[in-house]
């Protein structure tokens, strides 16, 4: 009776919209190598994640942009000053030349940094997708973040984890006006009680050790599915992009 309770109040819940990764776990210190916390100055002081995809890129979600962003690698306690984090400022901040605020479409954003990451035990990139999609219905991947932990409540200071269902295109078709089959990914079994929330944004779709998709928007009451950006439908402005400023980069 009593997880039934708490599946009704999740999903009752008016104003859910931020939160931790619910139903998940803390995640073993440093055993996600290639997450990135951003700290976003301007606008509003938002907190987002990011993943590190070259030593000195990082992708995250286009919504996660701000005028002076730091970005934090090697972190898994964010309040503690640890001994394997690297804080490097952003350079350039490279939205989706498409991206739309309005539907959230295009989603993506790639951050080049001001100096490259130093690949330690606790700073690692993470592989990107192939340009065929390689997801099912059905299909478990994992997601990570240090996302609120209610509403109107505090970040969480460690990175937590969360296993995730790939779900049929259907079933983000049915609850989102602007649900984009082509770019974008339905994810999180409505049965259960696990989802990303506001803070989590930005973070990776890890599946079978490849980053396949970007946390990106869901319902307000914070309830699955939720839609993640499909990367692989972004493979070739991702390369090309970083191949441009990485010629661009001052000596």
């Amino acid at each position: 009776m009593q997880p039934l309770l708490l599946l009704l109040a999740f999903l009752l819940s008016p104003k859910a919209e931020a939160g931790k990764i619910i139903g998940g776990h803390e995640a073993k210190p440093h055993s996600l190598p290639y997450m990135a916390y951003l700290q976003i100055k301007f606008p509003g002081g938002e907190v987002c994640g990011g993943f590190l995809v070259r030593e000195d890129f990082v992708l995250t979600a286009a919504h996660c942009w701000g005028s002076s962003i730091n970005v934090i690698l090697g972190a898994h306690n964010i309040k503690k000053k640890e001994e394997t984090q690297q804080v490097i400022p952003v350079m350039r901040a490279i939205r989706h030349p498409d991206y739309n605020p309005d539907t959230t479409a295009n989603d993506i954003m790639l951050l080049q940094l001001k100096k490259k990451a130093n690949l330690t035990g606790a700073v690692g990139i993470l592989s990107l997708p192939g340009s065929t999609p390689q997801l099912k219905p059905g299909m478990m991947c994992t997601v990570a973040g240090w996302g609120r932990q209610g509403v109107n409540n505090i970040l969480s200071d460690t990175l937590r984890t969360v296993e995730l269902e790939i779900q049929s295109d259907q079933q983000c078709d049915c609850l989102y006006k602007h649900y984009n089959r082509t770019t974008q990914i339905c994810v999180g079994n409505p049965k259960k009680i696990q989802s990303s929330f506001k803070g989590d944004s930005g973070g990776p779709l890890v599946c079978n050790n490849v980053a396949q998709g970007i946390v990106s928007y869901g319902k307000i009451s914070g309830r699955p599915p939720r839609v993640y950006v499909r990367i692989s439908s972004f493979l070739k402005w991702i390369q090309i992009t970083m191949r441009h400023f990485k010629l661009q980069r001052p000596n």
